[in-house]
C-alpha cells in the first residue's frame, strides 16, 4: 500500500469533467488500499479526490497553510488535517508523508509542486515515482515544451524519463503499485 500525494486544482472555475477524474482517482486509490496525502482543501479537484478516497475507506491526510484556509476551505473531514505556517512547510510535510507523487490537471501551484518533486528525483534526492495523469491531453503542450528543452540540451533524457506520463487512472495506479 502506498501513501499517494496528489497534486491537483483547487480552483472552482474548472470544467466539471476534471472533478469526475479526481473522483475516479480517489475511488481507485481507496480500492487499492492506498492512503491520500493532499493539500488539505475541500474544494474543486482537491476536495473531490479526498471525498471519494474517504468514501472508499482510505485514510486521508491534508496539509494546509493557515493563510490558505479561507481560500481552499480546509478539509475538516480529513482523517488528519495538519495546519502549517508556510507553503514550504506544507510541501515538506507532504513530501515526508508520501511514497508516490501523482499530478492531475492543475494550475501554477500544481506545476510548482510537480516540478519540485521531479527536480528532486532527477538529482537523486528521493526515489519516489513522479506520475502525471494526462487523461485528456491537458499536459500535452507542457510535454512538447519539455521535449524541446531536452532537444536543446536543457533537460537530460534521464531526467525526462523519470517523469511518468500516463493517460488513464488504471495506468497511473499500475505505476503506483509497481513502486
Amino acid at each position: 500500500m502506498a501513501a499517494v500525494c496528489v497534486y491537483c486544482a483547487s480552483s472552482q472555475l474548472i470544467d466539471p469533467h476534471y472533478l469526475t477524474l479526481a473522483q475516479a482517482v480517489g475511488t481507485r486509490l481507496a480500492s487499492g488500499g492506498h492512503s491520500l496525502v493532499s493539500g488539505g482543501g475541500r474544494v474543486s479537484m482537491m476536495g473531490a479526490v479526498a471525498v471519494a478516497a474517504r468514501a472508499g475507506g482510505a485514510h486521508t491526510l491534508g496539509v494546509i497553510p493557515a493563510h490558505l484556509m479561507p481560500y481552499e476551505v480546509a478539509d475538516a473531514d480529513a482523517d488528519e488535517l495538519v495546519v502549517v505556517d508556510t507553503m514550504r512547510e506544507r510541501k515538506q510535510v507532504m513530501d515526508e508523508r508520501c511514497d508516490v507523487v501523482l499530478a492531475l490537471p492543475g494550475g501554477i501551484g500544481t506545476l510548482e509542486e510537480l516540478f519540485e518533486m521531479w527536480t528532486a528525483a532527477s538529482l537523486g534526492m528521493h526515489d519516489k515515482p513522479v506520475i502525471v495523469l494526462d487523461a485528456d491531453g491537458f499536459y500535452a503542450p507542457l510535454w512538447h515544451y519539455l521535449e524541446q528543452l531536452r532537444d536543446k540540451g536543457f533537460v537530460r533524457q534521464a531526467a525526462l524519463d523519470m517523469l511518468h506520463r500516463v493517460t488513464g487512472v488504471e495506468a497511473a495506479f499500475e505505476l503506483v503499485e509497481r513502486r
